[in-house]
């Protein structure tokens, strides 16, 4: 008799889907420490990045050793100068390019993640490039960091469903779980008083999606401060693991396409006869290393022969490139992302940022708006009681 074919699970019910994405984290944790730590004005940005992808490959081969899953970058290491929205890899390949470094107080967006068994685990920080002149964070630079972290933490709960974390009586928990979630335009609103409180606005089109086991662009989506024709599908529910994503403008927050060349890329699920075998090649080398999360064109081996091979697979659509996009006035941008896990114990940051050294950032601007007060003061999730609660030592007579 022919073996039965055993389904698994792979939602959040099974405690190993957790396990992973928490794995990946731990890695893009370590990872984003390092890199931010290599970021210092004059530091060439694609030596960074290779050296982020080399230090992210070390990671993963350490986990999971012997054991037949798929594991890997599930987002390579980019870093964006300050007016870039997107994540920015240059290539080697093209020196004007590869000529570029860090500047003294840019705030450089650094973006990676791991995946463990097709589990993604991706976060992005915002950093303040520390000079030789002035080490000190200027007041527009810590308004922009501010209006951020702020507007992260308000998204954050906000994407909570209603009731979740609900307390009290019967009645009390019934009435919090029947009000109704936010709506994307309400979420959008409330967040553009956050920014606008530090003198920021919202990166038009921001963009959180619904993650998947090998799908970091999911079923649902909310977009910030959406453009003209623009929309997003679908809210957070328990059993979800999401992208969250939170760009914010000194500026307008209007966007514009940069003559940069793309370099980033992802495999899509359309199918599609290849010509050249160039493409042919490129295309199985992204299959055999990538499978579906994003890669840089300086991750495959003959990076000439790749630039070659991926135009027919971007044009036949079997392969998706990301335009390389820049604040349309060139003022600063901060950007952040998170992985993020909700549970019937609320949400759970799977892997994000690094708390905000609130101290460290010293502006006149506050935030004063009470409904966003006091929203910024509830849990993300319930509070768990120790299993290994220790029993107080016993008082000794003097």
């Amino acid at each position: 008799m022919a073996e039965e074919k055993v389904e698994i699970d792979y939602s959040l019910n099974n405690p190993d889907t957790l396990t992973k994405y928490k794995t990946a984290a731990q890695i893009s944790h370590k990872v984003l420490e390092t890199v931010s730590g290599w970021c210092k004005e004059g530091a060439s940005i694609v030596d960074l990045c290779e050296r982020g992808d080399k230090l992210l490959e070390e990671e993963v081969a350490k986990v999971y050793k012997g054991k037949k899953i798929s594991k890997g970058i599930a987002h390579p290491t980019t870093v964006s100068p300050s007016s870039y929205v997107t994540p920015y890899t240059p290539l080697k390949a093209d020196a004007e390019e590869a000529a570029t470094t860090l500047k003294a107080a840019e705030a450089v967006k650094i973006q990676l993640g791991a995946q463990i068994d097709g589990f993604g685990s991706i976060v992005c920080d915002t950093i303040i490039v520390a000079g030789e002149a002035s080490k000190e964070v200027q007041e527009q630079e810590a308004n922009l960091l501010l209006a951020t972290h702020y507007a992260n933490e308000l998204l954050l709960r906000l994407m909570v469903p209603p009731g979740l974390l609900a307390t009290g009586s019967e009645e009390e928990k019934a009435k919090a779980q029947s009000q109704k979630p936010y709506s994307q335009g309400r979420i959008t609103q409330l967040l553009e008083k956050v920014v606008k409180s530090y003198g920021c606005n919202l990166v038009e089109n921001t963009t959180c999606w619904q993650f998947e086991r090998n799908e970091i662009e999911g079923k649902k989506k909310i977009i910030l401060e959406p453009g003209e024709g623009v929309r997003g599908e679908g809210l957070p529910e328990v059993g979800e693991v999401w992208g969250v994503e939170v760009g914010v403008s000194v500026g307008t927050g209007k966007v514009k396409t940069l003559s940069n060349r793309p370099t980033l890329h992802r495999r899509t699920t359309t199918t599609y006869g290849l010509k050249r075998p160039s493409s042919r090649a490129t295309l199985s080398e992204v299959v055999k290393k990538f499978g579906t999360f994003p890669f840089s064109l300086r991750q495959l081996d003959d990076e000439r022969a790749a630039k070659v091979g991926v135009v027919e697979c971007v044009r036949g659509g079997v392969i998706r490139q990301y335009e390389v996009i820049g604040d349309k006035d060139n003022e600063a941008v901060s950007r952040v992302f998170s992985t993020v896990a909700i549970t019937k114990n609320g949400l759970t940051r799977l892997s994000a940022p690094p708390a905000l050294d609130l101290e460290k950032y010293k502006t006149d601007k506050k935030i004063t708006d009470e409904e966003i007060l006091k929203i910024l003061e509830e849990p993300l999730a319930k509070a768990t009681k120790s299993k290994n609660k220790k029993k107080p030592a016993a008082k000794t007579e003097a």
